[in-house]
């Protein structure tokens, strides 16, 4: 028994022994990060900035397991397999070879940034799978490295500067491919994988031809005359010829034969140099009268000599200075921004007035009547929280939209940059102005626009322009623009570009179903919730809550449950206790405009009214304080 018992009690200790060893490796597999991985990234932050704060929100190891806390870094097995920095406003240059040691990396997207310098070396990246490299400012090649990811399956690099020739893509598993709006020139190559991607695949790269874009291609120079066949041994050498015997008596030219022949052939060379600078003479002040009345170019990277330009822009405004496409065209521009839609610039004309002017992306197809019916409507539709257009441009490969300019930036710009140390905060007072201001001017689109299914289509806090008073030095006025596109998009092929838009963030997008105004009011319920929570859509919140805010809604939602909680709000207005019934109310209007079900949602009068009325009780309490 004794001996029974003592074997038993061994076992159990090597059970317990090994449960031990055991729970020690997941721990210490748990933990395990890869140190090389961990400076490449570190690399990254200290070569870019944006208003993320990578340089606080990137610190320790980037990976536990399958788990990171690092922003837009995701791991599987301790190894980083996923970067995603999107639209956080990153500039700098990437590191050359920063990738090379993050082997494991199956998806990289820097998408709708503002990064520049040459394409990222993606070389011995056996596993990766998505690039999404689009809507920044790369120039150069693209690497023939890209040619050879074995697993790659999509490619986006659209509106950057690239230029030189597309490499001979042949990848099996590649299934979305875009490269339009570069400088890329030369012939698309003749693979079957190119073969399959659209036209919009490669538009506007003013130097490209060939399938599918039905431009063709010059043909190539014939080759160079191969030269006399070798002689043979009894062959005479070429240059003398055989003589006639018959010839042998001729006779010989005389010397003043020589001298006249030899005068003329120096007299011939001179007339003909004097014929052709009297020629050039001639030509070149025709050439010189041209050029005072040609046109110059927009001041854009991207801008062409465009054959069709001719027709005159239409004012909306008559009170306001005339001016034409060649002012336009030789004024000084500064890019603003490159959103969903297209580029927009600011333009100083000659006379010192600044204009807002976008160049539209994807509406290369509209016939000009459709354009110009649109933006007559647009331009005919005032408000004072409507960004006003003053006037627009159309021909086959440019449409402008020239808008006044407002110089105090965006909404967006306003609530989540220079967070921290010295930043004013953007109190309630202010913020509830906003707010009712971008509802006047989202119920007037509705009300002044009614054929149209979704009349802003576009809303988000990055449309909001906000305004300062300049007597206070305080915002004052918001104006919503990028309004009334949907539209001027491609209809042959609607999907593909409608993704662009806010609305396509609306739960009923997602669903295959069509979109409607209550798309616009889905979008306007993001933004008041974002005003009030100070966070951005689409980024995993902060405090130990790991899930994805995709929609913002559904995050307010989880957090406040059946019970109002402080918590959502922005920690800059927590302390205006007196203003936490009216945030209340509001939370409870933007989770009726963001409900799931569209039919659900209130008419936009019907939320203008009720915010009108919350802010009217928020002027009375003050004045009574």
């Amino acid at each position: 028994m004794k001996l029974l018992h003592h074997n038993n009690l061994i076992l159990f200790l090597l059970i317990q022994y090994s449960s031990i060893v055991l729970s020690i490796n997941e721990i210490t597999t748990s933990n395990e990060y890869y140190p090389e991985e961990r400076d490449a990234l570190i690399e990254l932050r200290d070569s870019l900035s944006s208003k993320a704060d990578l340089h606080s929100k990137w610190t320790g190891p980037p990976c536990h397991g399958n788990d990171s806390n690092w922003v837009g870094v995701s791991c599987s097995n301790g190894h980083v397999v996923h970067l995603v920095l999107e639209g956080i406003e990153l500039t700098g240059t990437l590191p050359p070879t920063f990738l090379q040691n993050i082997t494991f990396l199956t998806k990289l997207s820097f998408r709708n940034n503002s990064i520049t310098g040459p394409l990222p070396n993606l070389t011995n990246l056996a596993h990766m799978e998505f690039v999404f490299l689009s809507q920044n400012q790369f120039w150069g090649p693209i690497p023939l490295e890209f040619t050879k990811l074995p697993n790659l399956k999509t490619l986006e690099l659209q509106d950057n500067y690239l230029d030189g020739e597309i490499p001979p893509f042949d990848q099996s598993t590649l299934t979305v491919f875009n490269v339009s709006n570069n400088h890329l020139v030369g012939p698309i190559p003749d693979t079957p994988v190119l073969h399959r991607f659209p036209r919009s695949s490669f538009d506007h790269n003013s130097g490209l031809c060939g399938t599918p874009l039905e431009i063709p291609c010059p043909f190539p120079p014939p080759p160079a005359p191969s030269g006399p066949p070798a002689a043979s041994p009894n062959s005479p050498p070429p240059g003398n010829p055989p003589q006639d015997n018959n010839n042998k008596k001729k006779k010989s030219l005389k010397p003043w034969s020589i001298a006249l022949i030899g005068a003329a052939a120096a007299l011939v060379p001179l007339l003909v140099i004097i014929g052709f600078l009297c020629y050039y003479r001639v030509v070149y002040r025709k050439e010189a009268k041209k050029e005072v009345h040609e046109e110059p170019r927009m001041a854009s990277p991207k801008s062409r000599r465009d054959p069709e330009r001719g027709i005159e822009l239409e004012f909306f405004d008559k009170e306001m200075p005339v001016f034409d496409l060649d002012d336009l065209l030789r004024a000084s521009a500064e890019v603003l921004g490159k959103g969903t839609l297209g580029t927009s610039y600011k333009t100083t004309l000659e006379t010192g007035q600044s204009l807002a002017v976008k160049r539209l992306n994807d509406v290369s197809e509209l016939s000009k009547k459709e354009f110009v019916q649109q933006m007559q409507l647009l331009g005919k539709t005032r408000h004072e929280n409507l960004v006003q257009i003053v006037s627009f441009y159309y021909s086959k490969d440019e449409k402008l939209v020239i808008y006044e300019f407002i110089p105090d930036g965006t909404l967006f710009e306003l609530l989540h940059e220079n967070r921290g140390i010295g930043r004013a905060p953007l109190n309630w007072a202010t913020r509830l102005s906003i707010i009712k201001d971008i509802a006047k001017g989202l119920t007037f689109l509705h009300q002044s626009l009614p054929h149209h299914k979704v009349p802003h289509a576009n809303l988000k806090s990055s449309n909001v322009l906000v305004q300062r008073d300049p007597q206070n030095n305080s915002y004052s006025h918001a104006k919503l623009t990028d309004f009334g596109f949907l539209p001027l998009l491609n209809i042959s092929s609607r999907k593909p570009y409608d993704q662009k838009l806010a609305a396509a963030k609306s739960p009923e997008y997602a669903q295959g179903k069509k979109l409607s105004r209550k798309a616009d009011v889905y979008c306007f319920g993001v933004i008041i919730l974002e005003i009030i929570t100070g966070r951005i859509p689409g980024e995993i919140s902060p405090a130990n809550d790991e899930t994805a805010m995709e929609d913002l809604s559904d995050w307010v939602r989880a957090v406040v449950n059946t019970d109002w909680s402080t918590d959502i709000l922005d920690v800059e207005i927590v302390g205006a206790r007196e203003g936490h019934d009216e945030m209340l109310k509001l939370t409870e209007i933007a989770l009726e405009c963001t409900d799931e079900v569209p039919e659900k949602r209130p008419k936009m009068s019907e939320v203008l009214q009720k915010i009108e009325e919350i802010e009217l009780k928020h002027r009375e309490e003050e004045e009574r304080n």
